[in-house]
Formats: C-alpha cells, structure tokens, sequence
C-alpha cells in the first residue's frame, strides 16, 4: 500500500529565486522545510562584506520563505549552518542570536570546503507551521 504525503511548494519574490531543481522551500502537516539560503538578495545580488552581512542576508531569506509559508524564526525548530570557515562561527552566532533571542532552535554547525558561489555561510531550517 502506497501512502501519500500532501506536500506543497513556497515560492515567494521576498527571497532569492532558486538556481537548480528544488524550491524555497516546502510544507507538509504542520512542518516547513527550507533549502539553504545563501547570501544573495530577492534581486539576485550576491551581498558584499564579511560573515555579519553574509548571516543577516542569509537570515532575512529564511524570514521571507518562512513567512511566505505561514510561519516565521520564532517557529523555527533546528537550523543547519554551514560555514566555510569555523573561523567566522562567534560573529555568525552573534548575529544569528540577534535573529533568535529567547528559545532558540536546536543547532548544528559545520565547517565545508565550498558553498555555492563562493559565499561564507548557509543556513537551512525546519519551522512548525
């Protein structure tokens, strides 16, 4: 007996447009799944600077797919971050905590030899809905 699992897709112009086969993201039941975001902006600028505007962009992206999918950060329930360099993880948490104040989700961090377009961070999420 196959099952079906109801799935829809998010799509919204408040992040940037996917650049390979998947989406921004995904809803099924009462949970949403991100792709990574990465630091380009809904136009499709690539953001300059270090790891604070790299984790700021890459942020407002996961705010913009959540939101566009009936959630938002406060719903978020673990996050993934991918770094290039472990090097940039105190400013990275410093910014993400600011996105995260009070009950933040649960957390993994990795250092990864290279991230799409060079960037320095990438961080995907999975949020209630």
């Amino acid at each position: 007996m196959k099952h079906s699992i109801e799935k829809s897709v998010i799509s919204t112009p408040n992040a940037p447009e996917v650049i390979g086969p998947y989406s921004q993201g995904t809803v099924t039941g009462n949970f949403i799944f991100t792709a990574g975001q990465i630091p380009i902006d809904p136009k499709g600028q690539l953001v300059g600077g270090g790891i604070v505007e790299q984790t700021k962009r890459v942020l407002e992206n996961l705010k913009a797919v959540l939101i566009a999918g009936g959630s938002d950060l406060d719903r978020v329930v673990k996050t993934t971050v991918f770094l290039k360099n472990m090097d940039d993880f105190p400013e990275m948490n410093r910014v993400y905590g600011e996105y995260f104040p009070t009950n933040p989700p649960a957390r993994s961090a990795v250092e990864v030899s290279r991230l799409p377009k060079d960037v320095l961070v990438e961080i995907e999420c999975i949020a209630l809905r």
